[in-house]
């Protein structure tokens, strides 16, 4: 579709449509042209009435190996349309500066604009959720994920205090999210449904199927209750804190950079996928 970079597909399947990372060579790592490629595929299911509901799905093996801090696609130090947030182009920034800017926009801003989507989502998780790809699963209303599925936060070894989109405390209650991210170690489907982070987990080959027998049984509301039923919870989640606090620690977030960059030289202390997945 004109409007949809080839980052990612969208298709229409009676009342659901189907936003579904396509970077599969890259274990759908997310670049910037991709966060562009999902605005857009959620702003067209938005504005389509005949559509009630919205699956993410990740394309191959594994839903989303998180943010791309090393393919040949890497384009952090490319311009991007500011829709998310009111700021000014990080490529001609510096330092903190250029980072706070990026991120800003393409990571937290994001992320938010994409919570506050007015029909259900539905996120379908298979092989790797990692970091960033939290942040995806994590705007979802609902996660389904198979039993092979498996995630992580590793970034504390970074020296960073977890993803920009901090949702951890809500999403595991604090003594998981501390272990989480205290460890940086996988957990499981199981471990995650027993937590409540997962609505469902299925086997792998029924994950599909079962992703959208939830949606469909969803897409027999009337849309307008839906949008105020998650509105009314997302309002609530917020009084109990979620937007305050990821504020706050994407102030911790940045000067976690910073300190990088300081001693380092490099704002993610030398690390790249390949380093993050070996450590």
């Amino acid at each position: 579709m004109s409007d949809i970079g080839e980052e990612v597909t969208y298709e229409v399947r009676g009342p659901v449509a189907v936003v579904t990372l396509n970077r599969p060579e890259y274990r759908n790592a997310q670049n910037s042209a991709m966060t562009y490629a999902l605005d857009a595929a959620f702003t067209r299911a938005v504005g389509d009435a005949e559509v009630k509901v919205i699956v993410l799905a990740g394309a191959g093996k594994h839903f989303s190996a998180g943010h791309d801090i090393g393919s040949p696609g890497r384009d952090a130090d490319v311009s991007f349309e500011r829709k998310a947030v009111m700021w000014w182009d990080h490529v001609d920034a510096a330092g903190g500066d250029q980072r706070f800017a990026r991120e800003s926009e393409v990571y937290l801003g994001m992320c938010r604009r994409w919570r506050e989507i007015p029909k259900p989502t539905i996120a379908s998780v298979q092989g790797a959720c990692i970091a960033g790809a939290l942040m995806l699963a994590w705007v979802c209303d609902l996660i389904v994920a198979s039993d092979d599925a498996f995630f992580a936060d590793p970034v504390v070894k970074m020296g960073i205090p977890g993803v920009e989109y901090f949702a951890h405390p809500w999403v595991l209650g604090p003594r998981r999210a501390k272990e989480v991210l205290f460890t940086g170690e996988r957990f499981t489907a199981q471990q995650a449904l027993d937590w409540g982070m997962l609505n469902r987990v299925v086997p792998r080959a029924d994950l599909e199927t079962e992703t959208f027998r939830l949606a469909e049984k969803i897409a027999e509301m009337p849309r307008f209750g839906l949008a105020l039923a998650k509105k009314a919870v997302n309002q609530a989640e917020d009084q109990m804190g979620l937007r305050s606090g990821m504020d706050s620690v994407f102030g911790l977030h940045h000067f976690a950079h910073a300190h990088n960059a300081e001693v380092s030289g490099d704002s993610l202390a030398g690390l790249d996928a390949k380093s993050m997945r070996d450590r």
